[in-house]
Parts: structure tokens; C-alpha cells; sequence
């Protein structure tokens, strides 16, 4: 949908009661409410995610992020205070040095040491700050012996975002079913209502699934401060696609079937591709801060599943570049009204378009 108005960030808002912030998650993935939302006349209907059956069809392909989430979350020690230090992983710079947030940041200056492990004498791994960065971030190089990733999993917790309060007491279940790359702050959380059996029932309806990697970073919870959105600088994601991948989605784009991303990194991935190369896929990786918002020219998405995104969010400005603004809004509105759960361990929508 083309929608050309210039609009400010307080269009983008919209009431939502704290109760409905989703705080754990439902005991089976696929049992979540669905809203289906016809993105050019705005009717809605009110299913389950299992439904999804329903609304794919023969020949239609399923993308799905197989980004895993890092227990990024470390809780150390200053061995010279004895003080706490809590650093959470943003991405790999090279080798063991890391982008990473400390709190708090003050006590944290370039030279000082951060201890991990429960006896800080004979600690499982030390980190020292190299560099310093805007907002509390610093680089900080890690020491150890073994493998990095298995200590990260002895040690580390899983970052949830900052709206959830409650302790989760399955760390999988903020993994998708299919995740298999390490790299992710944020999981992709549309992909968490799918399970194996129902991915394997939209297979065997002829549905392609096919899967791409974004590395969600935090910056995906940082809100927009520009009242002007055209002013918003977008956060950085680095993103890979496979050339099997690019040519699976290339032949059902010729056969006639749709391309039916699961959550908005895997839109961001393929836009960013198909924007880069006049609308076709390719094998392609790199870092994007693709910003889709009211009046973007889609190249490559034709429906997608996704969450409930918070008020005034980069993520409600991408769903509205696709239904526009009040056709979004209006489903958003029926969804409080009926009191659907919202954000990353809340309900779904798929959105759709008839071909």
C-alpha cells in the first residue's frame, strides 16, 4: 500500500492497558490468538496461530529468521570492589572483543577488569574494557579457557526485553523451534508460535519453508525520539540470505505464489535484498538499517506473520507501511477491546493481501 502523508510519531501511538503486556509465555506455541487483517479493505477476523493452515496456500513459501538468541545477560564482579557489573553482549567486533553494554557505566573505564563465576580468586572468564562507546557502551575483551559459547551458556541469562517482568523458567521458549545460528539479542518473536508439527502440516500442504538470518539487535527496543520520523536514524542489523534460498523464493515468485515472511526481520532482510536488486533475490549478507515506514515501495514481501508491536515503535510504522496507518491502528484497537496479549510473548496477526 502507497501512502504518501508525512506523518509525526504520535501518529503511530495508541492506548494499551499494562495487563495485556504478555509476561509468560502460553504453555503451547500455536495455541496464541491470531488476527488475520486484510490489508487493502482493513476487515479482520479473529482466529488461532494453528489456523494459519487456513490461510496459506499450495505453492505459497513460508521464510522464517533462524536467528538464536545469546544468553547475553553476564552478571560479574569487580575484583578490586568487590562491586557488581552486569555486561549484556550486543555483537562480536573481532575476536574476543565484544559491544557490549555495562552497567553501571561510570565504574567501568577504559583498563578495568570484570570477573565471572562464583569464585572470584579463580574466575571461569575476566573481561577488560578496550573502548567506550555512547549510551553506557563499551568494548570489552574477554579472557578464557575453552569455548566461548559454552561458557557464555554456563554463565549467561537471556536477555528479555525490558517490558517482561517475570522470570521465564524455560529459556528455549524464548528460541524459536527452528533456531540454529548464535547471534541475537532480541529473539524474532513471531516465529515463537510456530512448532514443528505445524510447520511440517503447511509443508505437507505444499507450502515451501525457507530460511534467511538477521541478528535482532538491541536497538530493536530503543524507542524513537524524533517527532519528525523522517528523522530517525535506524539501528544496524547484519543479515544473510543463501543462494538456495534466494532461488527457492525466485521460482515461487514465478510460479504465482506468494512470499510470506514470519516477523519483521525476515521482512527487513528481504526488502533490504530486493530493494538492492531491482526486486529479484540473491545470495547476499551485510549489515542493514533499512527503515520501512508509510509510503516504502515493497519489492518482495507479499504477506507476513507478526506480533504486536509497542506504541510509537519503528516496528508499528513497518506494519503500517504495508496496511496503512488506520487500517493497522484498527485492528490494533479491536485487538485491546478483545484483549489479545501483546509484544514478544504475546498473540499474532497474520496480514495479507488478496492476489
Amino acid at each position: 500500500m502507497t501512502d504518501e502523508k508525512h506523518y509525526q510519531l504520535a501518529d503511530f501511538d495508541y492506548d494499551l492497558p499494562e495487563a495485556l503486556i504478555a509476561q509468560t509465555p502460553l504453555k503451547q506455541r500455536d495455541t496464541s490468538r491470531l488476527l488475520v487483517l486484510d490489508a487493502d479493505t482493513g476487515a479482520y477476523q479473529d482466529k488461532h496461530f494453528y489456523d494459519i493452515l487456513d490461510y496459506v496456500n499450495p505453492g505459497d513459501a513460508i521464510v522464517m529468521n533462524n536467528s538464536r538468541v545469546l544468553p547475553a545477560r553476564l552478571h560479574g564482579v569487580r575484583p578490586e570492589t568487590g562491586g557488581h557489573a552486569e555486561v549484556l553482549l550486543l555483537r562480536q567486533d573481532h575476536g574476543d572483543v565484544w559491544e557490549t553494554l555495562v552497567r553501571p557505566a561510570k565504574k567501568s573505564p577504559v583498563g578495568s577488569t570484570i570477573v565471572f563465576g562464583d569464585d572470584v580468586t579463580q574466575p571461569i572468564m575476566t573481561a577488560t574494557v578496550v573502548g567506550e562507546l555512547e549510551h553506557g557502551g563499551r568494548y570489552v575483551e574477554f579472557h578464557y579457557d575453552g569455548i566461548f559459547m559454552a561458557l557464555l551458556d554456563k554463565l549467561g541469562e537471556m536477555p528479555l526485553p525490558p517490558y517482561i517482568k517475570e522470570k521465564l523458567a524455560d529459556q528455549e521458549r524464548y528460541q524459536t523451534v527452528y533456531s540454529k545460528v548464535d547471534g541475537s539479542a532480541a529473539a524474532p518473536t513471531a516465529g515463537l508460535h510456530w512448532t514443528p508439527e505445524l510447520l511440517n502440516q503447511v509443508r505437507a500442504k505444499g507450502v515451501k519453508t525457507v530460511e534467511l538470518t538477521l541478528h535482532v539487535g538491541l536497538g530493536t527496543f530503543r524507542p524513537v525520539e524524533e517527532e519528525n520520523i523522517e528523522d530517525h536514524k535506524m539501528h544496524s542489523e547484519f543479515y544473510q540470505l543463501s543462494q538456495d534460498a534466494a532461488d527457492t523464493l525466485n521460482q515461487v515468485r514465478e510460479n504465482g505464489g506468494r512470499i510470506i515472511a514470519t516477523g519483521t526481520t525476515s521482512i527487513r532482510t528481504l526488502e533490504t535484498i530486493g530493494s538492492k536488486f531491482e526486486g529479484k533475490l540473491q545470495a547476499d549478507s551485510g549489515w542493514t538499517d533499512i527503515f520501512i515506514k508509510p509510503g516504502y515501495k515493497w519489492t518482495t514481501v507479499d504477506a507476513f506473520i507478526t506480533n504486536f508491536h509497542l506504541p510509537k515503535s519503528t516496528l508499528v510504522m513497518l506494519v503500517a507501511a504495508f496496511t496503512g496507518r488506520d487500517n493497522i491502528l484498527n485492528a490494533y484497537q479491536h485487538a485491546v477491546a478483545e484483549q489479545y496479549r501483546f509484544f514478544s510473548f504475546g498473540d499474532a496477526m497474520f496480514i495479507k493481501r488478496d492476489k
